[in-house]
Parts: C-alpha cells; structure tokens; sequence
C-alpha cells in the first residue's frame, strides 16, 4: 500500500490582514496524481507554492516523507519537490544549456543522450539540442522546460496550470509524458487544472474556494 508523501495540517497563509488560506489538511500518497481546482483567486496557486518551499505558511505544517519541509536544505528539498511554473521560463543561448542545468548544479557530467530521449518523448527532434532558445515556439518553450525539470525525475512534480496557454496538440503531448512519468517513474504529480483531460488522469481531486477546502473527492 503507498505510503504518504505529503501531508498539510491547519495550513494557513496571510498576508497583512488578508486571509489567503484557512485550516487547510490533506495528505498525498506516493504515485497518485491529484488535481487542485476551484475559482480563480481562490488560493490555489498559493498552497502549490507553499507545497514547492516558495512561500512559508503563517500557520500549520506542511510535511514531506514525515519530515517538516524546513528540516530540509532548500536546494536538497527543490530537487526532490520540482515546481514547474506556468509560464516556461528558459536561459542562457540555446536548448542544450537548459537541459545541462540540471548536472551542471548537481557536479555532474550533462547526459546528451538522455536530453536526446527527452526531447523524442516530447515530440522534438535531436537537432533541437543546439537550437537558440530565441527561435522556439511557447509550445516548444513549454516542452523543453518540462524535459530540463524532468532530466532527474523528481519524486514530487508540482504543476500550475503549465498547459493553460497551449493548444491541444502540445497540451496532449505534455499530460501524455507526465502521464508516463507517473506510470513508469512512479511520479507524485499535483497540478493546477481546469482541464477535464487532465482531471480525468487524477486519482484524487481537491477543490480549493475562498482560500478553504471545500472537497476532496476520488478521481476516476
């Protein structure tokens, strides 16, 4: 039975007297995928970046592998726990420096024939490697940071609504690799989606409103 990765407990966050998120608790078990959804402005994107250390909560605790998430270096705890913003956002010259990152910040050597398969997976040629970054499509953009976050595959891949600005052809190609990370990988996966597609995928969907959890209910 999968043991539980993440847990929340009375988790809150505000600012000033602004009350971003009340009491919130549940837990995610190892290999699901779970949907985060409910209106715009409702907190959502908030508890993600909380979940991804990029914000602190004001109240409860957020726990990973039965750990305080600040019992962990940041770095240490970032690459376990990858946060893939909505909006792809790439460096440096070319596709090749990008896919590098990832081992140039761990001291290792880069892996071309693995950054080869990413981009395969993704539906881009090999020649895309030493392609500017300038010349790439958002779609491509979007494509190529999802294979530098998953060059070494984290145990926890957050997601915030990464597919909302592509068309349906990139938007396939995309849940179609995270689909196959958490299968093969065993992937925890929570994304930001209004996408019925993508909801369709989850195990299990939280629904946030007015900065409280309203349900959690058993995805198909």
């Amino acid at each position: 039975m999968s043991k539980e990765i993440i847990q929340l407990e009375n988790v809150g966050f505000k600012v000033g007297n602004d009350e971003i998120l009340t009491n919130i608790n549940f837990s995610v078990k190892e290999g699901q995928i779970v949907t985060i959804t409910g209106p715009s402005g409702g907190g959502k994107s908030t508890l993600l970046k909380l979940i991804g250390l990029l914000n602190s909560p004001t109240s409860g605790t957020i726990q990973y592998q039965g750990k305080n998430i600040f019992e962990y270096e940041p770095t240490e705890y970032r690459k376990e726990v990858s946060y893939f913003f909505q909006n792809a956002i790439l460096f440096d010259d070319t596709v090749r420096d990008n896919l590098a990152f990832p081992a140039k910040i761990r001291g290792d050597e880069f892996d071309e024939g693995r950054a080869i398969e990413g981009l395969k997976i993704v539906q881009l040629p090999s020649t895309y490697l030493d392609k500017p970054i300038q010349d790439l499509s958002g779609g491509e953009k979007q494509r190529v940071a999802l294979i530098r976050n998953l060059m070494y595959p984290p145990k926890v891949l957050l997601m915030d609504e990464v597919t909302s600005s592509l068309d349906k052809e990139n938007r396939a190609i995309v849940v179609s690799y995270i689909r196959r990370l958490n299968k093969e990988k065993k992937t925890t996966v929570l994304w930001i989606t209004h996408n019925q597609d993508e909801i369709d995928a989850s195990s299990e969907i939280i629904t946030i409103n007015n900065g409280k959890l309203e349900e959690t209910a058993d995805g198909k």
